[in-house]
């Protein structure tokens, strides 16, 4: 076995690991997250990089975008280095919990269920609460259907954001890549919005995100598509599976974003429910084009559907990469 390979396999025992770890453990807030570091950074450059002309704001938006993503990788990798040279177990240890804050299958689960369970019941207003919590939207005044909509669409786009992306960057570059990924996330929900604000400043963090994430989307949809042949006739249809390849192929470039509209336009037609519409922020209206056939209403069982999908969805997206390490190490 090469030394290329075996170091592929060794990333790919250590993303397992940290999958298990974030499983069971998740985000404990006792525990420093880098995302939080990494939050910190861009507020703080953000208040003395955006101002003046548009030209200049531009500019430095894409020396922001330089300097958090290769500066949280250079840190993430010095950082290791000198953990590993005062003990290997120490470096690998450090690295293993860096990798599981990168991934949040335990967080997004726990997010849906946050929502589902009151919904469930009939509590609307804590579901709304729940939901204020991942969207952006406004959640006062949304009924079952509405508060559920948001739901899954914060599930089946977050699938790729919190689970696959990182856990691909992760098998190819370890903890300083995956996190470098999750800074080039943060940088685009922090300043990559099309506002008078963040138009020029945000553009540079915005692209890096959209090219980031343009495969593993892509592979998350497919992954998606088969985890959903497990579920016919628990949610989804023969019929729904076997068009919703083509249908998402159709529906997906619909979306204002290049990569979110995958995942939720295969979400929507395996369920056979219709997403998008209009969305209130800060009271002003956002009307989004409708993705899948909308033939059965929204409600909370779908929530539980889309969690199924997502585990089903990310756990082929990882056995793929095993599988591609698996064949690299043959050559």
């Amino acid at each position: 076995m090469s030394p290329l390979s075996s170091w592929l396999s060794a990333s790919v025992a250590l993303v397992a690991l940290a999958i298990v770890v974030d499983l069971i453990v998740g985000d404990p807030r006792v525990l420093p997250h880098p995302v939080v570091i990494i939050g910190r950074g861009i507020s703080a450059l953000e208040r003395r990089w955006n101002r003046g002309s548009a030209q200049r704001r531009r500019a430095m938006g894409f020396l922001l975008t330089a300097v958090i993503v290769l500066g949280t990788f250079t840190a993430t990798w010095l950082v290791l280095v000198l953990l590993t040279q005062l003990h290997p177990w120490l470096g690998l240890a450090a690295e293993l919990w860096l990798l599981a804050t990168t991934l949040a299958i335990k967080g997004l689960a726990e997010a849906g269920n946050a929502i589902a369970q009151p919904l469930a019941r009939g509590d609307l207003p804590t579901a709304r609460h729940a939901l204020s919590m991942v969207v952006g939207r406004d959640t006062d005044s949304l009924d079952e259907a509405e508060i559920t909509r948001g739901a899954v669409e914060t599930v089946a786009e977050n699938t790729v954001d919190g689970i696959t992306s990182p856990l691909l960057f992760a098998v190819i570059g370890g903890a300083p890549l995956a996190l470098a990924y999750k800074a080039i996330n943060t940088l685009d929900s922090m300043v990559g919005y099309r506002n008078e604000r963040y138009a020029d400043f945000g553009y540079a963090s915005a692209k890096l995100d959209d090219f980031a994430n343009w495969l593993p989307a892509r592979l998350t949809t497919l992954c998606l598509w088969l985890a959903g042949r497990g579920l016919i006739g628990r949610g989804v249809t023969v019929s729904n599976w076997r068009g919703a390849l083509a249908a998402t192929c159709r529906e997906a470039p619909r979306h204002p974003s290049p990569n979110a509209g995958w995942p939720e336009a295969m979400v929507a037609n395996l369920l056979g429910v219709q997403l998008g519409g209009t969305n209130m922020y800060q009271g002003v209206a956002s009307l989004r084009a409708t993705l899948g056939s909308g033939q059965i209403p929204l409600t909370v069982a779908h929530i539980s559907m889309t969690l199924r999908l997502m585990h089903g969805g990310w756990l082929l997206f990882f056995a793929f990469l095993v599988l591609l390490a698996f064949l690299w190490g043959l050559q």
